[in-house]
């Protein structure tokens, strides 16, 4: 019975939303950048399926992590050839609806849940080190909706999350997310410390509309994929605004590599469902300079192997290799990049 509770409660929050509108990015002449896809790259066992792949990401070891809704939500473990090697967390309570999965410096993966509310710390062994936010009690799921007026975003509840990142310091950020509009900054052992945005969407500097995606350089400034707001925001690590990036479409994700020299990449994803003519000005990542200048692009909106439907995360570890989870097509590419001549810059 507390089953079926929860997952009403699921249903009546998930269908609540906000509608995205789709937006060709105002970037002009940008270079493609070539890339080729690599065939069957994750191998599942025989009788496992991939369903929506909404997270991906990469250990040190290049082990990568899928974050799959399917009949269940399920957090799997691939070796660095694609051969499947395990499930983390299965049967865990913070597991219903997934939205993204990170793993930090020292390998520890991190599983963010926007259908419990919850973000959750594994240690590289699969064991839950620490969890931020709260599942809402069965019996009080349809209460806990977000129809009718918002209430004010508290500090240690969010309403249904979307990302997570760190910075050097260990210091965490989540982006929250569909029904708060905010990024939270929490230090290294969970306390809060700053927010930024509020429970009401906005569109001024340091609002957010459906913040979607986080990352953090290696100087501590936050980049948030502020989706329905079509543009990507710049903090600094104390979430005051910097900057805003507004030519690259609808920023669903946006993820930065290790370095030594950072590369920003963010994609224009075609919506789901794949309203009428999303396909002809959506689908396309950018690969940037942290200061917003366009290196390049590639990919575009497609079912077959190569395009891409719905991008929903990324992983860029290596820059030159990018890993793609799709919701629309259940499943994960990974794409190898070939280099970019030295001095090439557009867009800006």
């Amino acid at each position: 019975m507390r089953r079926c509770l929860t997952s009403c409660f699921v249903v009546v929050v998930l269908f609540v939303g906000p509608v995205f509108a789709q937006v060709k990015a105002k970037a002009q002449n940008v270079p493609e950048i070539p890339y080729e896809s690599v065939p069957n790259f994750l191998k599942l066992p025989p009788g496992l399926y991939m369903g929506e792949a909404i997270g991906v990401s990469t250990n040190s070891k290049g082990h990568i992590f899928v974050y799959t809704r399917s009949a269940n939500t399920r957090l799997f473990e691939f070796d660095q050839s694609g051969k499947y090697v395990r499930e983390v967390g299965e049967g865990n309570y913070g597991f219903e609806f997934a939205h993204s999965v990170r793993v930090d410096p020292q390998d520890n993966i991190w599983a963010v849940d926007e259908g419990t509310n919850m973000v959750i710390k594994f240690n590289p062994a699969g064991r839950i080190m620490m969890v931020l936010g709260h599942r809402p009690d069965a019996v009080a799921g349809a209460l806990a909706s977000p129809a009718g007026p918002a209430s004010p975003a508290e500090k240690y509840l969010f309403g249904r999350p979307t990302d997570v990142a760190w910075d050097p310091q260990g210091n965490i950020f989540v982006s929250d997310g569909y029904v708060n509009h905010r990024v939270v900054k929490y230090d290294k052992n969970g306390r809060f410390l700053k927010q930024i945005g509020s429970e009401k969407a906005g569109s001024e500097r340091g609002q957010f509309s459906t913040p979607h995606g986080i990352a953090v350089d290696a100087k501590g400034d936050v980049y948030v994929a502020d989706r329905a707001n079509n543009r990507m925001q710049v903090l600094d690590n104390n979430l005051n605004p910097k900057a805003v990036y507004d030519n690259i479409g609808v920023s669903w994700t946006v993820c930065i590599s290790p370095g030594p020299h950072q590369y920003l990449f963010s994609s224009n994803s075609n919506p789901n469902g794949n309203t009428p003519g999303s396909w002809d000005i959506t689908g396309e990542i950018y690969k940037m300079e942290l200061d917003g200048t366009i290196l390049g692009k590639f990919g575009h909106a497609s079912k077959q192997l190569g395009g891409f439907q719905v991008v929903h995360m990324m992983d860029c570890r290596n820059p030159n290799e990018i890993i793609v989870a799709e919701i629309e097509s259940w499943r994960v590419q990974k794409l190898i990049l070939e280099p970019l001549p030295a001095k090439t810059s557009a867009g800006r």
